[in-house]
């Protein structure tokens, strides 16, 4: 095998790779004698069947994967003896009018990782900015809890029954006269207004009284899912067996006890904890952008192109989508591309602040765990149907790149909270407000390798907010000594062109 560098310019490398046909022929031959055994062929015992008949029935494939197997080699021996750390899966062009029995000639194209630095950690300010939670709040949380538990208490006799109300009904449904099937109903609760009935049939029951019998008409939405009613008119006997109307909610231990907890103080805690771990989110979210806007700061390097772009598509993707849901498409569509530079700078700055924080992780020994591992899988298995999570678990397990694309936002948040361990780090108590105007001016401040200004769309701010994936995904251990590259680690797999298996579709 011949190997010789035709590119080495910044972050390109570039080799031409010659693979010699006897090396090819070998390893079919190696193959042939693996499979033999195997292989069955009328007029000869089993396993006795001559390498030449066996070469002649299954030669195609034993020479793709010959190839296959061969090119993988020589791009391994490429990556391994120049010690490359490629940005993205190489680009592997094998040169036309190959043909078995010839040398095998192709080029290996790539970008590889810069060389950085491991920054010191020595001198790193962080401001918290930390939100009490007031026990006003918790009371308006308690009180909005409790309105939204609806509870409806007997009403005087002969009262007329208003939209709000809640009625118990039997009820029997007819077409023609005749009754239909699931058309019946025996001590049903219904609330007028609520709209769970089909059109006009709550309606016509305002103003019915407890044990009074009404006949109403109503007609069948035509997308009524049922056949052989759409469109139709229907008529319903309703005998009304009680009216109720809505009950005081009170937040007190009783309703506390119906929500199966000991009584209000324990409710009363749960939502001070829910209100806290909101208040920590935020106070967490406005920490990283402060560091991350330090580290942008005080680091600049070149990084893969090939990257950035990949990085620039998945955002403008997700841009444009968010466009199509503005009240004005176009409008939106059109600032956005206005600002299709600023967005681009947005990808720079979230490449190279993957690839440091990489860095810092790799040189202090940051690590996920098998088991943390193990969680994340579980947890995104939960996202396809129960038919297909043993088929993702299977494909992640398969596939390195995919495994640490998974891994990759964890590992930044492992990273992150090392980097809160180290700094120097002081608290002040502010208002919510507060908190959220900080939060507001890290995404639109002017910084080195930032957007020269801040485009409005939440989009922008979540672009901002962290690290591109496919750059993160270096901090997986050892990544940087498999063949494929280790930052190829997107969601979007068709930036890798051998696939071999596809993960199961989503739910």
């Amino acid at each position: 095998m011949q190997i010789v560098e035709t590119t080495n310019e910044g972050l390109k490398r570039a080799y031409s790779v010659k693979i010699k046909a006897g090396d090819i022929a070998a390893r079919i031959d190696g193959e042939v004698s693996k499979i033999a055994p195997q292989v069955r062929m009328p007029g000869f015992r089993p396993g006795k069947v001559p390498a030449n008949l066996v070469k002649k029935m299954h030669g195609p494939a034993l020479h793709q994967e010959a190839l296959n197997t061969t090119v993988r080699e020589a791009i391994d021996k490429v990556i391994g003896d120049n010690k490359l750390r490629p940005a993205m899966q190489p680009q592997i062009d094998l040169k036309e009018g190959y043909e078995e029995g010839k040398d095998a000639e192709l080029t290996v194209a790539l970008e590889v990782l810069p060389e950085i630095k491991a920054p010191s950690l020595d001198g790193i300010k962080l401001e918290k900015l930390v939100v009490p939670v007031a026990d006003a709040e918790v009371d308006a949380q308690l009180a909005q809890l409790a309105a939204g538990a609806k509870s409806f208490v007997d009403a005087k006799k002969g009262k007329k029954a208003e939209t709000g109300d809640q009625l118990i009904i039997d009820f029997v449904g007819k077409l023609d006269g005749v009754a239909f099937e699931g058309g019946s109903a025996t001590d049903a609760a219904l609330e007028l207004g609520a709209g769970r009935f089909i059109p006009g049939f709550e309606e016509q029951l305002v103003g019915v009284k407890d044990g009074e019998e009404k006949t109403i008409t109503v007609t069948f939405p035509a997308d009524y899912p049922a056949e052989n009613l759409k469109g139709k008119d229907a008529t319903f006997d309703i005998t009304v067996k009680a009216v109720k109307v809505p009950g005081e909610s009170k937040a007190d231990d009783d309703f506390a006890k119906s929500l199966g907890l000991e009584g209000l103080d324990q409710l009363k805690g749960l939502l001070r904890g829910q209100l806290e771990q909101e208040s920590a989110g935020q106070t967490r979210t406005q920490m990283k952008r402060a560091l991350l806007d330090l580290l942008a700061a005080d680091h600049d390097f070149e990084v893969p192109p090939s990257m950035v772009e990949a990085e620039f598509q998945q955002i403008w993707a997700q841009l444009q989508q968010e466009a199509q849901n503005e009240p004005d498409p176009a409008a939106a569509l059109k600032e956005i591309e206005a600002e299709k530079e600023d967005y681009r700078t947005i990808a720079v700055r979230r490449v190279r602040l993957g690839l440091l924080l990489s860095e810092i992780g790799q040189a202090n020994g940051v690590e996920v765990s098998q088991q943390e591992m193990q969680m994340l899988l579980q947890q995104a298995a939960q996202q396809y149907r129960p038919e297909d999570r043993q088929r993702f678990v299977e494909f992640i397990q398969q596939d390195p790149l995919a495994a640490a694309q998974l891994r990759a936002p964890l590992y930044e948040d492992k990273v992150v909270d090392f980097l809160f361990d180290k700094a120097e780090v002081t608290e002040r108590e502010v208002t919510k407000e507060e908190l959220q105007a900080a939060i507001e001016a890290e995404e639109t401040a002017p910084a080195p390798a930032k957007a020269k200004k801040a485009p409005a769309k939440k989009a922008a701010a979540k672009a901002e907010e962290k690290p591109a994936k496919e750059a993160k995904a270096e901090a997986a251990p050892k990544a940087e000594k498999k063949a494929a590259a280790p930052k190829a680690e997107k969601a979007e797999k068709a930036e890798k062109k051998p696939v071999a298996k596809k993960a199961p579709a989503k739910k």
